[in-house]
């Protein structure tokens, strides 16, 4: 077992060459020095203080919800002991008074993990876009959103949609597993989640290896990297990863979005209801099934409807918002929705 290696890392990336090239190779990589000029970022560096003023100068007093853990957590937020909880409390309050905690907690030696996730900035601190610029996305391509806290570990973990992620202060550990790496990160349930997205039941800085014997083969397949203030990273869709806040204050911005179209639907939500469709069918019926998914969805023999004129495909032809809305109307009506 060799463990993550150090990931690929850039300088002086643009939006052109971010979109042609980084993104296609569907490989995560730093983007070091990207956000380095933001005011957020430079007021970060000189304190802690001035970057909790800074953040504050942009406040409207929007509420926000706080994940909250007891100091026994060691910042890891997780399941409880009988994986029906969680090990913290989501806790609500107006953004000022959050702030004001963590900044004081991180002071504390053996404090409770504090913090607050994924706000979006348009609600929670209007002007810091406008004033902190991502470079590499075109103006209203994402919502950009905020996570502050101290000390504390998101679990393994993947997104559905691209991301990039800014550390403003503080330091982070990101590290990444390809995603053919799935069977060997043991995910904890589909629908029973911390933060809306499956994670992995390993604790990757102390793998269990007897109960995750195959954790080992996804360790010699990660990557890894540790940011500093001003870093980026570009974490393509799939992609599992844990972060790893590290200083006693830490603040990150990040953008997910995505390049299909929006009424497109999720292929997660497709997953489930491929699994509530088969979950009961016999193996050589699954394995017939899967023939069709490989011709129609996954596409392994070409296009499925070459042979055909373009106007006899129908639901095989060209997306156009015409015929996914088309799509969408067929399996609301065989879900039962109308």
């Amino acid at each position: 077992m060799s463990g993550p290696r150090s990931m690929d890392e850039r300088e002086g990336v643009d939006l052109a060459h971010f979109r042609a090239e980084l993104v296609p190779a569907y490989k995560p990589i730093v983007l070091r020095g990207l956000v380095r000029d933001w005011p957020a970022v430079g007021a970060a560096m000189r304190s802690d203080d001035e970057g909790a003023a800074y953040l504050a100068g942009f406040d409207r007093g929007a509420a926000v919800e706080a994940f909250v853990g007891p100091p026994e957590i060691g910042g890891r937020f997780f399941y409880g002991r009988d994986m029906a909880g969680f090990n913290f409390e989501r806790r609500r309050g107006p953004f000022g008074d959050v702030l004001r905690d963590i900044l004081a907690l991180s002071a504390e030696p053996d404090a409770p993990a504090v913090y607050i996730g994924s706000a979006p900035l348009p609600e929670v601190l209007p002007g810091f876009a406008a004033r902190n610029v991502m470079p590499l996305l075109e103006e209203g391509r994402a919502v950009p959103r905020i996570w502050i806290g101290n000390r504390s570990t998101v679990s393994t973990h993947f997104d559905l949609s691209d991301n990039i992620a800014c550390v403003v202060a503080g330091r982070r550990r990101f590290t990444l597993f390809p995603p053919e790496q799935l069977p060997n990160l043991y995910v904890g349930p589909l629908d029973h989640t911390m933060a809306g997205q499956p994670a992995s039941m390993v604790e990757l800085n102390a793998p269990d290896f007897e109960r995750f014997p195959r954790f080992r083969e996804a360790l010699d397949a990660a990557v890894a990297a540790e940011l500093e203030p001003g870093d980026a990273i570009y974490i393509p869709t799939l992609w599992w990863h844990q972060i790893e806040a590290l200083a006693p204050f830490n603040i990150l911005v990040n953008y997910w979005w995505e390049d299909a179209p929006p009424d497109r639907g999720s292929m997660f939500e497709a997953m489930v209801h491929a699994i509530f469709a088969a979950g009961t069918l016999p193996p050589e019926r699954l394995d017939a099934w899967r023939l069709w998914f490989d011709h129609y969805v996954f596409r392994a023999d070409g296009n499925p409807a070459a042979h055909l004129a373009p106007e006899h495909r129908g639901i095989l032809g060209a997306s156009t918002p015409s015929l996914r809305q088309r799509l969408r109307q067929f399996l609301l009506r065989t879900l039962g929705g109308r």
